[in-house]
């Protein structure tokens, strides 16, 4: 399974532009890989980060650099079997 996000109507010519590309991490011998993605305004995903930090669940310092995303879209691909899931929450702004 491919998930594309690209929206075609914003995207003149899409064979012309490539999408962000996010492989598959390997993972440690006896352990599972699940990958965590944050997307929202760059402020939101630092203090989704921050509260990650706070709960013991993810150091800050685990998490990559700000992507910006691409015109072209994002380009996931997955392990044969795999699902995904996603959460959207209310946030009040700052």
């Amino acid at each position: 399974m491919i998930l594309l996000i690209n929206p075609a109507s914003q995207v003149p010519h899409p064979e012309a532009v490539k999408p962000v590309r996010l492989t598959h991490p390997a993972a440690d011998p006896g352990r599972e890989a699940l990958r965590h993605l944050l997307i929202g305004s760059p402020d939101s995903v630092r203090s989704a980060i921050h509260q990650l930090h706070v709960l013991r669940y993810a150091e800050q310092a685990t998490w990559s650099q700000l992507l910006t995303i691409p015109e072209s879209g994002i380009l996931i691909t997955p392990e044969q079997g795999q699902v995904m899931s996603y959460l959207i929450r209310q946030r009040p702004m700052r």
